[in-house]
């Protein structure tokens, strides 16, 4: 078995590094659509929304390095063209969204999506030893779990 410089098997650093880039382009869609939101947003909850907005795309910025620096990390090279992130995103691009609980909505939604693909990820990164992805997708979804809670509970789900 042939490994890379941090002890890895190479195939499944690779596996992983090519499902972490699937992860990053579907934060990247994820982050430019909550920046929209953010910017957009109009109507009786303006203030608590856009606070909450640039909360959230601030958050996601942080996870998007953290993602781009694991695939570096992993020995490959995060992807880093908008045209590759519309591509391999599952996370739909949303535009002009102003009403503020479609975009809630819409947040939950790229959460679950978000939340399945790290738990796929969890259990790719098991199965090579990878404990630094394990730790960083198992803290994203603990984290992301919580927020969605909190999301579907100002909708009244």
């Amino acid at each position: 078995m042939a490994t890379n410089f941090i002890g890895l098997d190479t195939e499944k650093a690779r596996n992983l590094a090519d499902a972490l880039n699937d992860l990053l382009s579907n934060y990247q869609i994820f982050y430019m659509n909550v920046r929209g939101y953010h910017w957009n947003i109009k109507g009786a909850n303006f203030f608590e929304l856009h606070l909450k907005f640039e909360e959230l795309y601030n958050d996601l910025l942080l996870k998007i390095d953290e993602i781009a620096e694991r695939v570096l990390t992993l020995g490959h090279r995060p992807a880093h063209a908008y045209s590759s992130y519309i591509e391999r995103s599952e996370v739909p691009e949303r535009k002009d969204v102003s009403d503020g609980r479609e975009a809630m909505e819409n947040v939950v939604d790229s959460f679950a999506r978000l939340i399945a693909k790290q738990r796929e990820l969890l259990a790719l990164a098991g199965d090579a030893n990878d404990e630094g992805t394990v730790a960083l997708m198992s803290d994203y979804i603990s984290q992301q779990e919580k927020t969605v809670w909190m999301y579907r509970s100002y909708l009244g789900q």
